[in-house]
């Protein structure tokens, strides 16, 4: 393969001067950022938690990457934009990842894709449920005092599959072979409760609840009197998961098939609304209810309809609840629509983070770096939250954070004292970077 670190790249010239550059500039980073991040890590502690619930099997005389430095290299790659194991091979050498992983800019390389890969395919099942117990655990730390309630928002995306990977199934919803991981976050905040990598396929009533089970149980012994609130769509409605919310005091919010009896029950009030819509020339919505009990359920429950109608014509929409709340409209639309903001959570962890990257061929290696992917977002999420408050990226996209902030250029000097380093003299936003540096690093650092 050519080498292209000792080419020149030649480009139009300015006032008679020709224009050359190579990759001789030493000990340079595009990623300065990547040390706010650095410190959020010394903050939570995501990345030590999770390094320190894993059993290393490595013959010891062999080791020159420990596993908590493996992590951080793999995590903050990741939340730098480099998803791929092979990205290691050429930042390995990069100043600031050193920094970030605790190593001096003239130490020793990092490890190399193929010391990576290894790391992916080694981890037990055993070790995959720890990894999963710690993403709860730093969930439920990051509160002083435990909360009144919480929302436990549940989804699942597709991650399209390529090439011989295990449990990899062909989805007709999506048209394509894939996974189908689901995805737990607190509806409130955002924050990341769990990441769990399914086959391609809907997961039944008891896989549902297997999944929620371990959740609910870890926050109930940290919480024992918090409220829970489980929001989900169509999917998730299901009588095993009904009967466990109702069994173990959980509330819930979750979409419902558009059944043939409950159809039938709101025609009326689709032809109110379609009268109105022609009277007033304007979308209407309207909201009725009634209870509902299908042969296999044990009992009667809620069902709300929002039925609308529009230019398009008509739109009617069912959930399930066992709220004893009076207001159906803001049940529906406060309560149950406010799951959309979840989405958003999905794009960031999926598109911004590529956490769909899971191209290995064991399942479980998928699954770790499924988490790995979990681990960046946790840094980036609590980033954004504690230290980009009256900034104007309080409310940034990750991928805008990463451009604005982390994506920084930066000449690194290791001295006998101190490391310098040198940032952009012309970059834009250095009294917001002052802002940041100080909320990170405490306005006591010089």
């Amino acid at each position: 393969m050519k080498d292209c670190t000792t080419q020149l790249l030649l480009f139009k010239g300015v006032s008679n001067k020709k224009i050359e550059a190579d990759f001789d500039g030493g000990e340079v980073s595009s990623d300065a950022g990547l040390l706010f991040l650095r410190e959020v890590e010394n903050q939570i502690g995501i990345v030590h938690k999770i390094a320190s619930i894993i059993r290393d099997r490595r013959h010891p005389g062999y080791v020159k990457h420990q596993i908590l430095e493996l992590f951080k290299q793999r995590i903050f790659q990741i939340a730098c934009g480099y998803e791929d194991g092979n990205d290691s091979n050429e930042l390995r050498e990069d100043p600031i990842l050193k920094i970030a992983c605790e190593r001096l800019p003239d130490d020793e390389v990092l490890a190399s894709q193929p010391t990576i890969s290894r790391f992916e395919n080694s981890l037990s099942r055993t070790d995959l449920y720890r990894i999963a117990e710690v993403f709860v655990d730093v969930f439920i730390q990051s509160y002083s005092e435990p909360p009144e309630g919480i929302i436990l928002d549940i989804d699942d995306t597709d991650d399209l599959t390529y090439g011989h990977q295990q449990l990899t199934l062909f989805n007709a919803y999506h048209g394509d072979y894939c996974y189908m991981p689901i995805h737990i976050y607190e509806g409130k905040s955002g924050q990341l409760i769990t990441t769990v990598l399914r086959p391609g396929k809907r997961p039944t009533g008891k896989q549902i609840v297997s999944i929620v089970k371990r959740v609910v149980k870890k926050i109930r012994k940290a919480w024992p009197e918090v409220g829970i609130l489980l929001r989900g769509d169509s999917h998730y409605s299901c009588p095993a998961v009904f009967d466990f919310c109702e069994d173990n005091n959980i509330n819930y919010i979750l979409g419902f098939k558009p059944l043939s009896p409950l159809v039938r029950k709101t025609e009326p009030l689709v032809k109110e609304a379609s009268m109105r819509f022609e009277r007033e020339k304007q979308a209407v919505k309207m909201f009725t209810e009634t209870d509902y009990k299908a042969k296999s359920w044990k009992k009667t429950r809620r069902v709300i309809a929002k039925v609308e109608y529009n230019a398009l014509g008509s739109n009617t929409r069912f959930i399930i609840t066992n709220l004893n709340h009076w207001n159906r409209r803001f049940i529906y639309q406060t309560g149950y629509s406010g799951r959309g903001a979840m989405e958003l959570m999905i794009k960031e962890h999926k598109n911004h983070l590529l956490s769909d990257r899971t191209s290995c061929t064991s399942f479980s290696a998928n699954q770790f770096r499924l988490f790995l992917h979990s681990a960046a977002y946790v840094l980036l999420h609590n980033f954004r939250t504690l230290h980009l408050k009256g900034t104007e990226w309080a409310s940034a996209q990750f991928d805008t954070i990463r451009l604005k902030i982390i994506k920084i250029g930066a000449r690194v000097i290791q001295r006998t004292r101190k490391i310098r380093i040198h940032l952009p003299t012309s970059f834009p936003w250095k009294e917001e970077l002052q802002k940041i540096c100080a909320s990170c690093c405490g306005a006591g650092h010089t």
